[in-house]
C-alpha cells in the first residue's frame, strides 16, 4: 500500500509557475557547480540497454525492468534502472583519462517502487563517473568527493535564495561521516536502516553513511546494494535533513567502484556468480575497465529539498494512485 504524509499546516512556498522557474534554475546551476567541482564532462546516455549486455542496474535483485522487443534490430531491450555500469564502460570507450569524468541526465522507470512522498516510479538523476588511480581507492578519497558534492549543493542553494528570496531551505556544509555498522551500534533499539538514518540526521543535518551492502552484526544489511558496481567497503549515501518532512533525505547514492577482487568477493557473497559470463562483468574481472568512483544525484530530490515541497510530485511528472491524488488535492497540493 502506498503511503503519503501531509505535514501540518503545509502550504507550497511557490506557485506552479515559479516552481517551474526554480526547477530550471536549480538544474542549470547545480550542473555548473557540480561538473566544475569534480572535473566532469556532459555526455549523452541510453534510455534502454539489452538484457544480455549485463549493463542494467539490478538494484536489490527483485525489481522488474520494463522490457520490450525491437523487431528492427532483432533483440529485446530493458529501460534502465540506473546507469551505474554503463558509465564505466563509456569512460573506456570515450577515452577518458585519470582525473576526468562524465555526467549525464539519467531517466529511468522503476515499476516496482513503493510510492510515498519521496519515491516515484520515474527516476531522474545526474549519473556521474570519474576515473581514479588504485591509490585513490580508500575512504579518505571517498570523503573528499562527498565534501565536494555537498559544497556544490550548498552553493546552488545559496544562489537559489538570491533568485528566489522567499525560499528558506537551510543546508549544512559540514558532513558527518559514519559507517552503517557504527549507526546500528549507536541505535540498538531501532530496527531499520532508515529509522537510524532519521535519528542521526535530525541531529547532524548532513551525513554520509558508508559501507552499505554487506550484512551487519545483526545479520541484516543496512540497505540493499547490488554486488557488481559499488565496493561495499568504500561506498556511501549522502543524506540531508528535510525540515518540511522532518526526516533524513537521501540526495545521492555513490561509491568507489568494485575492482576485480571486490567484484569476485561480492558476486560470491550475494550468490550472483551467473553474472560472471555477462560482457560487462567479464571485462571487469579481466581488468579491462578503468578504476572509478561514481554515483547518482537525484534531480527531483534536489529540487524538492531546495524548494521545500512536501511531495516529489510537486516537482516532477509521474503517475500516482487515486488515494495519493485525492489526499494531495484535499490538502491544496498540486501534483504535476
Amino acid at each position: 500500500m502506498n503511503k503519503i504524509y501531509i505535514p501540518e499546516n503545509y502550504k507550497p512556498v511557490l506557485d506552479a509557475y515559479d516552481t517551474q522557474r526554480a526547477i530550471a534554475y536549480i538544474k542549470e546551476t547545480f550542473q555548473q557547480e557540480f561538473s566544475k567541482a569534480l572535473n566532469l564532462k556532459r555526455v549523452s546516455a541510453p534510455l534502454f540497454v539489452t538484457e544480455s549486455s549485463g549493463l542494467n542496474d539490478n538494484l536489490n535483485g527483485y525489481e522488474r525492468p520494463v522490457a520490450f522487443d525491437i523487431p528492427a534490430v532483432g533483440m529485446d531491450a530493458q529501460v534502465v534502472h540506473s546507469l551505474a555500469k554503463w558509465k564505466r564502460l563509456a569512460l573506456k570507450r570515450y577515452n577518458f583519462t585519470v582525473g576526468n569524468g562524465l555526467y549525464t541526465d539519467m531517466n529511468a522507470i522503476r515499476r516496482d517502487e513503493a510510492l510515498d512522498n519521496i519515491h516515484s516510479i520515474y527516476v531522474d538523476q545526474w549519473d556521474w563517473e570519474k576515473i581514479i588511480t588504485r591509490e585513490n581507492r580508500n575512504l579518505d578519497f571517498l570523503k573528499l568527493i562527498v565534501r565536494a558534492i555537498v559544497g556544490a549543493i550548498c552553493d546552488t542553494n545559496d544562489r537559489l535564495h538570491v533568485r528566489f528570496p522567499q525560499l528558506r531551505t537551510e543546508l549544512s556544509r559540514e558532513v558527518t561521516f559514519i559507517t552503517a555498522q557504527e549507526l546500528e551500534d549507536m541505535y540498538p533499539g531501532l530496527e531499520t536502516g532508515s529509522q537510524r538514518e532519521n535519528a542521526f540526521v535530525r541531529e547532524h543535518k548532513t551525513a554520509c553513511v558508508m559501507q552499505i551492502g554487506g550484512l551487519l552484526r545483526s545479520g541484516k544489511p543496512h540497505d540493499g546494494r547490488a554486488p557488481d558496481y559499488d565496493d561495499w567497503s568504500l561506498n556511501g549515501d549522502i543524506l540531508m535533513y528535510n525540515a518540511v518532512l522532518d526526516r533524513s533525505f537521501e540526495i545521492s547514492s555513490m561509491g568507489i567502484r568494485v575492482d576485480e577482487a571486490a567484484m569476485d568477493y561480492q558476486l560470491n557473497k550475494r550468490g550472483c556468480n551467473d553474472r560472471r559470463e555477462l560482457p560487462f562483468h567479464k571485462m571487469l574481472l579481466s581488468g579491462q575497465l578503468p578504476l572509478t568512483i561514481g554515483g547518482g544525484i537525484g534531480q527531483s530530490r534536489l529540487c524538492m529539498l531546495m524548494i521545500g515541497t512536501a511531495h516529489i510530485g510537486e516537482v516532477q511528472v509521474s503517475l500516482w494512485d487515486d488515494d495519493t491524488l485525492k489526499t494531495c488535492a484535499d490538502a491544496g497540493i498540486l501534483l504535476l
